[in-house]
């Protein structure tokens, strides 16, 4: 009987709570300072975090546009001065038999020149390509349709957005294009450069890789992109890739990007920045921690002949030690709520500024509020362990 006496002894969670709330009140714009320095850290980090998961998320969509079974052949130059050209003529056929997961491929052969159209005149990169780049990139139509086959002997070609803006193109327009006119027979939608690929979509024009010699006589390809089928294996496929090539290609190193590999090195990366724009955020939050600790010690201070007379009457050093250390955890709470708040204001406000879509980082807002209630028990805990060891008689003899 005498033990569960005891356990009922001293104020109950609601009335240390409502104690609590009252004393901050009191304390006024030192409170709300206080509460300012912890909701700017959890901000920060709230802010911080989904800045880089959207900034991430950005990159990622950018080269997931290739598709996770594509590769990406270049040929560098071998040192200085040795720039044998890739030959044109590179057997496709003969490639896509001696790699038998090849689905779709499609070399690009680039070439920069001006453009004229009625009196319009545009610099824009010519780019020689088959009927398989449509599929490989993902174009969408706006008008019209795209190479195909049929095309290799006609002077046919298919306009980027912009370079039909420019010049005013529409499906049968004729651009001219060094000596010949080109028949326009489509337009590809307006789409952002992909980080992998050195075209540029939308200030291109497609051409058959055939009708390259009509408007360039160093016609070299500066690129390959394949297309493996789902069910082989990327790494050996991109091995017998590189072996076929290097046979074919003289003069020339050979290399295979694998686009899927890129996009877990860039996974690993964009964790990595998270968390760095986290650790910056918790500094800030340790900023505000101290600010509660100030408060509190403060509010110690003013409230010793509180204290003396609750420890005259009965309260126990626990009593006083949850009641200061409910105050700190309130601070931290609130501010926790604010910060969180205006963290993700601010996160998508950055994200449709920089025209990304937004997306909230799963580990942001969990992150933000625990570290910041955290903090303000940390910092809080001190001051209120210093008024729990205070002796009631000094307390009381206090002015």
């Amino acid at each position: 009987m005498n033990k569960d006496i005891a356990n009922c002894h001293g104020p109950s969670f609601l009335q240390v709570l409502l104690e609590s709330i009252n004393s901050l009140r009191t304390l006024g714009h030192r409170s709300v300072l206080a509460l300012l320095g912890v909701a700017v850290g959890c901000a920060a980090i709230v802010a911080l975090l989904n800045i880089g998961h959207n900034a991430a998320n950005k990159a990622m969509d950018d080269f997931k546009e290739l598709g996770t079974n594509t590769l990406l052949v270049s040929f560098p130059m071998r040192g200085e001065g040795q720039h044998d050209p890739v030959p044109v003529t590179l057997d496709l056929s003969a490639l896509s038999t001696a790699v038998p997961e090849i689905e779709l491929l499609a070399p690009l052969i680039p070439h920069y020149t001006r453009l004229s159209h009625e009196g319009r005149n545009v610099d824009a990169e010519v780019i020689g390509t088959t009927e398989d780049l449509f599929k490989v990139l993902d174009f969408r139509l706006a008008q019209g349709r795209f190479l195909s086959s049929y095309d290799n002997q006609a002077t046919y070609a298919v306009a980027g957005s912009r370079v039909a803006q420019e010049l005013a193109l529409q499906t049968g327009s004729r651009v001219q294009i060094e000596s010949y006119l080109f028949e326009i027979v489509g337009i590809i939608q307006s789409k952002p450069q992909n980080p992998m690929v050195s075209v540029r979509t939308d200030d291109s024009i497609f051409i058959p890789v055939t009708g390259m010699r009509r408007v360039t006589p160093s016609q070299e390809i500066n690129n390959v992109v394949v297309r493996m089928r789902e069910t082989g294996d990327l790494e050996e496929n991109a091995a017998a890739l590189k072996t076929y090539l290097n046979g074919a290609v003289k003069g020339r190193d050979v290399e295979v990007d694998i686009p899927k590999q890129l996009l877990e090195g860039l996974a690993r990366q964009a964790n990595t920045f998270s968390y760095l724009l986290g650790g910056l955020g918790i500094i800030s939050l340790l900023v505000g921690g101290v600010g509660i600790m100030n408060v509190m010690f403060m509010n110690v201070t003013e409230r010793r002949r509180e204290i003396g007379v609750r420890m005259a009457i009965g309260s126990r050093a626990r009593d006083i030690r949850h009641l200061f250390l409910l105050e700190a955890a309130m601070l931290s709470v609130v501010g926790a709520v604010f910060g969180a708040v205006f963290g993700l204001i601010a996160a998508y406000a950055f994200a449709r500024f920089s025209d990304w879509t937004f997306s909230i980082a799963p580990l942001s807002l969990p992150l933000g509020v625990l570290s910041s209630l955290m903090v303000g028990l940390f910092f809080g805990l001190y001051p209120a362990i210093a008024a729990a060891r205070l002796q009631p008689v000094q307390a009381l003899r206090d002015d």
